[in-house]
């Protein structure tokens, strides 16, 4: 006979059915893992947004909270695809923010600590972009995830002004 016999286990029993679910939403979040892993894609403690970098920045310099920081910035919907927004593009030019606080917390967050000239790939869900309303105006949907590229071009603050003393000081020795 095509029989399974398995062995008494104490606790609640679940259904073969919702047995199949479980193992299979185990099965997607493992899958779910490895992929971000495989990508090369990495962890924000306190956040969801993970990020990759695509180019190494340089310097001492790193993007902390209260800096201005200007940036290339190309914003692009993960569901459709669509870009809906670029510094690049035509008539378009570089954009500065304060960090900490001047721009939706997946940005924010994944551009901490980057460098002068440093690229990365943000993978942001939507309760970090523009949340459950999107943002219509720019074809951003309701619970729309994003992907942004940020490449960092100047960074204004305590880090800056704390790396060009220490270069100041290099040079006096």
């Amino acid at each position: 006979s095509n029989q399974v016999i398995l062995p008494y286990v104490p606790g609640p029993r679940l259904s073969v059915r919702s047995m199949t679910r479980l193992l299979g939403a185990l099965a997607l979040a493992l899958l779910g893992c490895t992929a971000l892993a495989e990508d090369g894609f990495n962890a924000i403690q306190g956040v969801q947004t993970t990020y990759k970098t695509l180019t190494e920045g340089t310097g001492d310099a790193v993007v902390e909270k209260g800096d201005s920081v200007t940036v290339h910035a190309t914003g692009i919907v993960r569901q459709t695809d669509k870009k809906f927004w670029s510094t690049k593009d035509s008539g378009q030019q570089p954009f500065t923010y304060t960090a900490g606080g001047g721009v939706i917390t997946g940005w924010d967050k994944g551009a901490m600590g980057m460098k002068i000239g440093e690229v990365r790939l943000l993978m942001i869900p939507a309760a970090e972009g523009y949340g459950a309303n999107g943002f219509p105006a720019w074809g951003i949907p309701k619970n729309g995830d994003l992907s942004f590229e940020i490449e960092v071009l100047t960074i204004k603050g305590k880090s800056a002004t704390k790396a060009k003393r220490m270069a100041g000081s290099e040079q006096d020795l």
